[in-house]
């Protein structure tokens, strides 16, 4: 089977020639489609580096990167812009939500700058009698059915800064899932909230797994990497260890249980 996600000896280098540091350096895995993978390590360790390229946010500076298949690396700026945005899914510790607008209005988001015309993502969902105005905006119907998916149907019309920081972290979830992507990122997605709230959004991200998406956790809690089902564990630059969880959590009735 294909990989989604392949890496052979990936480095990244900052500076100039006369300093330079090794964020990465000799990176090597694979991720299938389907996996749960935490990619772990602490401060300064590369793991953010690693997340921004394999989520064609940076480049590389050498090694390979396949994409589904598809070779990223000599990608012009505006492929993998649009590349990054049918194929992934991006969750922040500080959400990334627009202010001043609805909820609503942030789930459609990726959807409008995709511009896309076909109504194939859209799997006309019933809607509630207040919801019919969304009838012919297959792009509303799509966010509305994301939404609900995450618990949030009951948040549609309200503004970003009228919910709470979990509730934020779930917008962001439905955003990320907007497009059907072929992998969603989740980068400390539990770092700003609540223990209440962080345990909703694993729950969330351990369901939508199940449900056959491909989740990469970026954390450096071991306590929160073992909610996936194989950590990728790095340090000073390099993939120091990658096996799978032997004894997951799982985020169940509003505690984290082992």
């Amino acid at each position: 089977m294909q990989p989604l996600i392949r890496v052979e000896n990936l480095s990244k280098i900052y500076g100039s020639e006369s300093v330079t540091t090794a964020a990465l350096s000799s990176v090597s895995f694979n991720i299938y489609s389907g996996e749960f993978v935490a990619i772990m390590g602490p401060s300064g360790s590369g793991k953010s580096t690693l997340m921004h390229i394999l989520g064609l946010l940076d480049r590389k500076s050498g090694g390979q990167y396949f994409l589904d298949g598809r070779d990223v690396t000599e990608l012009a700026d505006d492929e993998l812009a649009r590349l990054r945005n049918e194929k992934i899914g991006f969750v922040f510790q500080a959400f990334n939500l627009l202010p001043r607008t609805s909820v609503l209005e942030n789930v459609k988001l990726p959807l409008i700058y995709a511009d896309r015309t076909d109504s194939n993502l859209a799997s006309a969902p019933s809607l509630n009698p207040e919801r019919e105005d969304y009838g012919k905006d297959w792009k509303a119907v799509r966010a509305v059915e994301v939404l609900e998916s995450v618990g949030l149907g009951h948040r549609i019309g309200y503004f970003t800064n009228q919910i709470s920081g979990g509730e934020k972290q779930r917008v962001a979830i439905a955003r990320a899932l907007v497009n059907s992507p072929s992998v969603i990122f989740a980068d400390e997605p539990t770092g700003n909230l609540d223990s209440k709230s962080g345990t909703q959004v694993m729950r969330i991200l351990q369901k939508l797994n199940d449900d056959g998406n491909t989740i990469i956790l970026v954390t450096h809690e071991t306590f929160t990497a073992e909610h996936a089902k194989r950590i990728i564990r790095v340090k000073d630059g390099q993939v120091v260890g990658d096996e799978p969880v032997l004894n997951r959590r799982f985020a169940k009735d509003g505690e984290l249980l082992k």
